[in-house]
C-alpha cells in the first residue's frame, strides 16, 4: 500500500504535467496562439500577394499613360466622362437585378 507521503508526491506530480500540458494550449506561445498566429501569417500572405497583382497593374497603367498620350484621353473620356466639342455620347442603363 501507499504511504501518504508517496501519495502526495503522486498528486503533486501529476498536478504538474496538468498545468504543464493546460499552459501549452492555452498559455502564452501555447497551441491556440500558434494557430491563431498562423492563420493570421496565411492571411497577411494572400493580402500581400492581392496587393502585388495590384501594385504590377498599377505600374502597367502608369507606364501606358506616360508613353502613349492616346492612353491618356481614353482614361479621361472613361473616368472623367470627358468629351470632345460637338461630341455627343450615349449612357446605357446599368441593368436591374432580379430580386427574389
Amino acid at each position: 500500500m501507499m504511504t501518504l507521503r508517496k501519495k502526495i508526491l503522486l498528486a503533486a506530480v501529476m498536478f504538474f504535467f496538468l498545468i504543464l500540458l493546460i499552459s501549452s494550449f492555452f498559455g502564452k506561445k501555447g497551441l491556440v496562439e500558434i494557430t491563431q498566429a498562423r492563420k493570421k501569417y496565411q492571411a497577411l500572405i494572400q493580402e500581400i500577394e492581392r496587393l502585388e497583382k495590384d501594385k504590377i497593374r498599377l505600374e502597367k497603367e502608369i507606364r501606358e499613360l506616360e508613353e502613349n498620350p492616346r492612353a491618356v484621353e481614353e482614361d479621361a473620356r472613361k473616368k472623367l466622362w470627358m468629351m470632345k466639342p460637338g461630341e455627343k455620347v450615349m449612357v446605357k442603363p446599368k441593368k436591374k437585378e432580379k430580386s427574389e
